[in-house]
């Protein structure tokens, strides 16, 4: 049974996780731009700087009509944020279909810990629920517990650095990272003890992955239907380098954290 919590929110015309306008799905190494609203949950996550205006600095997912999900790294006290929906190219602020709303509350999973990257999620709440439309609507989320398989291919998505140390991207961009095993992912010589069960790698040989600014956005996996999941969470990657051999993409595994989403939309 998909997500309890999510059918209440997702209405009308528009079901989860199936954009109007599907993902053009290319096998290109470093990535590409993605066709216009074809990840219509892709959120992206601004803080207001000093001047009063605002810079993408993380990804995130809408997963409901009220409720945005990213990385509890990507949230700091001191910042104000505004997420963003419906965006395709930054640098265009008057985008058709886009909108930046203020959020009511953030929440950040009260066991996140920065020191050794455990519970890497937070959840966002808009002030009121927002109509679906063809440019936005809610990723579906996966059953809870459930495990990739190894190779199994997603996409991840965001507006991250284009290659390591270089420019963030302006265009929306996805690449395919097939899904690495925790048994591959926790060898010795890729991440070790370092990545636990309530995470998943993708990616790792050594040409695509993602990078600083991709950061709290989805991982995107399509079901045998048509549909999307989102299984994941940009949660970090080698401080070697974006496209590192060997040090895979790593993400919060979102099917290990349902219960927790359950309980802080059902109590918020």
């Amino acid at each position: 049974m998909k997500f309890v919590i999510l059918a209440l929110f997702v209405a009308g015309a528009y079901g989860c996780g199936l954009p109007t306008f599907p993902p053009v799905l290319t096998r290109v190494v470093g990535g590409d731009d993605v066709r216009q609203h074809s990840w219509p949950w892709q959120v992206s996550l601004q803080y207001r700087g000093s001047s009063g205006s605002y810079h993408h600095t993380c990804g995130a997912s809408l997963i409901s009509s009220q409720w945005v999900m990213t990385a509890a790294h990507c949230i700091s006290s001191r910042n104000t944020y505004k997420v963003f929906l419906g965006k395709h190219n930054l640098k265009n602020a008057n985008e058709d279909g886009s909108m930046g709303i203020a959020p009511a509350k953030i929440i950040v999973h009260e066991k996140w810990d920065s020191y050794r990257i455990r519970n890497d999620i937070a959840l966002i709440k808009l002030p009121s629920p927002i109509s679906f439309s063809n440019t936005v609507m809610a990723a579906c989320l996966p059953d809870s517990g459930a495990i990739l398989a190894h190779n199994a291919p997603c996409y991840v998505t965001g507006w991250g650095r284009l290659w390591t140390g270089g420019p963030i991207a302006d265009i929306l961009q996805q690449a395919l990272l097939p899904v690495v095993s925790h048994p591959n992912c926790s060898k010795p010589d890729w991440w070790g003890s370092l990545v636990t069960n309530d995470m998943v790698c993708a990616g790792g040989d050594g040409n695509l992955a993602s990078c600083n600014g991709d950061s709290g956005g989805p991982l995107n996996c399509q079901n045998s239907d048509g549909s999307w999941d989102v299984h994941g969470v940009v949660s970090f990657g080698s401080s070697m380098g974006c496209n590192y051999p060997k040090k895979a993409s790593v993400f919060t595994r979102v099917s290990a954290y349902i219960p927790w989403i359950n309980n802080v939309m059902t109590t918020n």
